[in-house]
């Protein structure tokens, strides 16, 4: 496939920023999306151009570092995928493809493609722990009864690999989906109790604190999660919140 990509080049986090026209010739289509960029930074390269920065790492859909918007999409055009599973038989021969960097006033870019996204970390650092009593006198965890619901509910937030995709598709860039999973997934476990009244209040005012939005309850931010977290989630967060003020 021949095809025209516009991306988002921008040298630091003060520069304007502006979008670059590349073509790029002979992409297979069982390339991965991130594979056809390295083709064309390897283009660059020889040209004696900047390669085009994006961020990327494990390329198995776990571990959220290729934030890209594509075509104005989280991801791109394909349903619960990451970028690095993204694969160029999505396209046709001769598209134009926009490739860009998550908006988010909390997302500031780095450069190119790349954003910092620490805020996400900030967040879990203000609750997203449990206390461990390391006396010598710790519970085995396969010991502690789970009910099956509440294991099931759990393991399903946990499964947010903390991408930021949900803030690139809300139109307030809401981090609600993000923090809900994080705080479903210890309210739910028996593990997660001690800190449980105070953690979605911390969570929540750290949430605040770095610039990310009201939640829209358009649902945006589920439809385009990679991981399908439930909006279920938002609803107990907002539970857990409420019961952290009044408890």
């Amino acid at each position: 496939m021949d095809l025209k990509l516009k991306i988002w080049r921008q040298k630091n986090s003060s520069d304007q920023g502006q979008i670059v026209d590349y073509d790029i010739k002979g992409v297979s289509p069982d390339m991965s999306f991130l594979e056809m960029l390295d083709v064309l930074n390897t283009e660059l390269i020889e040209k004696g151009d900047d390669p085009v920065a994006f961020d990327h790492d494990c390329r198995e859909g776990i571990c959220g570092m290729c934030s890209l918007q594509i075509n104005g999409k989280p991801h791109g055009p394909d349903a619960a995928i990451t970028t690095c599973q993204l694969h160029m038989r999505k396209f046709n021969d001769g598209d134009t493809i926009y490739i860009e960097p998550f908006r988010s006033r909390a997302f500031p870019v780095v450069k190119d493609l790349v954003v910092d996204r620490s805020a996400f970390d900030r967040i879990q650092h203000a609750g997203g722990y449990i206390s461990v009593n390391t006396s010598g006198n710790t519970q085995d965890a396969n010991a502690i009864p789970v009910n099956k619901d509440n294991a099931d509910h759990a393991f399903d937030a946990a499964t947010c690999i903390g991408c930021g995709a949900c803030v690139a598709a809300c139109k307030n860039a809401s981090a609600m989906l993000f923090v809900s999973a994080k705080v479903s997934q210890y309210a739910l476990l028996p593990q997660g109790q001690v800190e449980r009244k105070k953690r979605a209040e911390q969570m929540v005012a750290q949430m605040d604190a770095e610039g990310f939005g009201a939640c829209t309850n358009t649902g945006a931010c589920s439809a385009e999660c990679p991981k399908e977290i439930s909006l279920t989630n938002i609803a107990r967060l907002n539970r857990e919140f409420l019961n952290s003020k009044f408890n």
